[in-house]
């Protein structure tokens, strides 16, 4: 069991509106989960976990052969409960120490709590062991006569992948147990991230306000930040070796008793994919390099009148695009009216987010960096932690999130062994919450000048999306292949990194000293390994889910919520077939890519 896994953050340059009126931010009400730390209703339910974990071994452990169908039933139910009471628990834990990392209080709240839900949950980890010993008969005779049970399927499908990869009761323990050391060696990375200081011409900044300027119209601005965060993260540069390398290890060693394939296996089996599905994804989008990002970045180099790009120019804004600061309201409306054009019940769903304390925007410091949703539990609502400030990738990051918040809004009907939907599923809506806005702005364009600023921030938000994202992928291939072989330097992990970055962002670029080391801040690597792929699979998916749209809106908006009511109820097969498309088709991620490359030839139109 897993009360607790740290939300899925998007990292990119956003841009800096430091002393400008953004309005008044919403910060987040955690009351609903509990109203503090030392509530009496958080107390309550600590002392009903560890007492129901120590009933629900003695009534289970050693007996789940002997069961029937109602009362395996039951067993599930009490799990699911289980689940739901710890996940609320560390929810409430994780969710103030993003607001504050630096903070010691909450560090050592989380610490501490993530330690006691670790040792009352020990107890249950038989349940999933016994459950994969079962025989497939028995278990299809229980659902066969029991409906409600046979609602649990896909979980349980999804439980006995990895029965091939199980251990010993005993080691399953003693794992379940030494989680919590992994868990602090993820803190150390969000702790020493959130804790770095960075000072750009005077100016002392985080590192989201530094990433901000990557974005900034001044290039001698954007060289001096870029420099920066490469001579900041070289002076740690030994402390983000040491967690790379800790963490992969210790990968490498579950992976070997495991005896999983690959080091991808286990991100494979937890998404519910198919390994030769990502491989697919993988080459279509490395195939693709020369006709989205290359021939991008060719005309970009063009617009900013260079000889040659460097690292700083990847996000810079076009010269003809007009600096300035979108308020919060305006941010609100903008996403808010697009979700309503598509169809009104998204604007239902998405306005408690405004209005209830689910959404923490503001850039405050020691709050983690980046944006994530996280769905909390079925039994609450999810909440939404952005950095907002006042870019137009602010804008499309609030669509992004909130397109997660419905989704897991939607899913939480199905209950907490199904609504939990696999990552490569997970982006769907909040990267089609991201088409929706850009459309709705595109026709909303005054003249061709603007038109071309949009588009050309889309095709970068792609590029980033799937281009950036797969190159990751492969950086994590290797690295952890490496790893294998033994210790690694920085400067190993650095030549590894520099390895994917000219082949995935093309010849346009030359690469400054220092660039070596920004794999440092990308906290997927240290917290979710392999994750990074889903972003490609979610834009993917959508752009060739937008193109059905197109083709065939009539009853389009019932099937899209439909898919997202179900959550992980259904494998990606079953969720697509409605729309007439199949994630296992290659030809179905060229589709997707299709959509980049056209908004390409839309740009290079303009140029004639």
């Amino acid at each position: 069991m897993t009360p607790f896994t740290p939300p899925a953050r998007l990292f990119d340059a956003n841009a800096s509106a430091k002393g400008k009126d953004l309005g008044k931010l919403p910060e987040w009400n955690l009351s609903d989960l509990y109203p503090a730390p030392d509530a009496p209703a958080l107390t309550a339910d600590l002392d009903w976990l560890e007492a129901e974990c120590r009933a629900f071994a003695a009534d289970y452990e050693g007996k789940m052969a002997d069961l029937d169908a109602a009362g395996f039933l039951t067993a599930i139910l009490r799990h699911e409960k289980i689940e739901t009471k710890a996940g609320r628990v560390m929810s409430f834990a994780g969710l103030r120490y993003y607001q504050h990392t630096t903070d010691a209080a909450r560090a050592k709240f989380l610490s501490d709590t993530q330690e006691k839900i670790t040792n009352f949950t020990t107890p249950l980890v038989f349940f999933t062991l016994e459950l994969n010993r079962l025989d497939d008969a028995l278990l299809d005779g229980w659902m066969a006569e029991n409906a409600e049970l046979a609602r649990y399927r896909p979980a349980l499908r999804r439980i006995r992948a990895m029965k091939p990869y199980q251990l010993s009761d005993e080691l399953e323990k003693f794992l379940h147990d030494l989680g919590v050391v992994g868990d602090a060696w993820e803190r150390l990375f969000d702790e020493t991230i959130a804790g770095l200081n960075f000072t750009v011409d005077g100016e002392e900044l985080n590192i989201e306000g530094t990433l901000n300027l990557l974005t900034e119209q001044d290039r001698a601005k954007r060289q001096a930040a870029a420099e920066e965060l490469g001579r900041v993260f070289q002076s740690n540069i030994k402390t983000f070796a040491r967690v790379h390398n800790t963490q992969a290890k210790e990968k490498e060693i579950l992976d070997r008793w495991r005896k999983m394939p690959t080091a991808q296996t286990g991100r494979h089996l937890s998404n519910d994919v198919e390994p030769e599905v990502v491989e697919a994804l993988r080459n279509a989008v490395v195939a693709a390099y020369p006709k989205l990002s290359h021939r991008y970045y060719e005309l970009k180099r063009k617009w900013l009148g260079l000889d040659r790009m460097q690292v700083w120019d990847r996000n810079a804004p076009l010269p003809m695009e007009a600096t300035r600061t979108i308020g919060w309201d305006e941010a609100q409306k903008t996403v808010m009216e697009a979700y309503g054009a598509f169809d009104p019940r998204m604007t239902e769903i998405a306005q408690p987010f405004f209005e209830r304390g689910w959404i923490d925007a503001a850039v405050k410091p020691g709050k983690a960096p980046g944006a994530f949703a996280h769905p909390t539990v079925t039994e609450v609502h999810p909440y939404i932690m952005l950095n907002y400030l006042g870019k137009p990738r602010d804008v499309m990051t609030l669509a992004h999130e909130l397109g997660h918040g419905v989704h897991q809004v939607l899913a939480a009907g199905q209950g907490e062994m199904l609504a939990s939907t696999p990552l490569t599923l997970a982006e769907t809506a909040s990267v089609f919450g991201e088409m929706l806005t850009f459309r709705a702005m595109l026709d909303r364009a005054k003249d061709e000048a603007e038109r071309k600023v949009l588009l050309a921030g889309k095709v970068e938000d792609m590029i980033n999306t799937v281009v950036r994202q797969i190159a990751f992928y492969d950086f994590e291939c290797k690295l952890h292949e490496a790893r294998r072989g033994g210790e690694l330097t920085p400067e190993d992990i650095g030549a590894l990194w520099m390895s994917v970055q000219g082949e995935s962002l093309g010849p346009a670029f030359d690469f400054m000293p220092g660039y070596e080391t920004f794999w440092a801040y990308i906290p997927h690597f240290v917290h979710s390994p392999f994750y990074v792929y889903a972003y490609a699979f979610g834009d993917g998916l959508v752009n060739a889910l937008y193109a059905a749209y197109q083709e065939a809106p009539e009853g389009f908006q019932d099937r899209y919520f439909d898919m997202l009511k179900a959550g992980g109820s259904k494998h990606h097969k079953e969720l697509l077939a409605p729309f007439g498309l199949d994630a296992s088709d290659p030809a179905f991620w060229d589709k997707g890519l299709g959509m980049i490359a056209g908004f390409i030839e839309e740009l290079e139109a303009m140029e004639t």
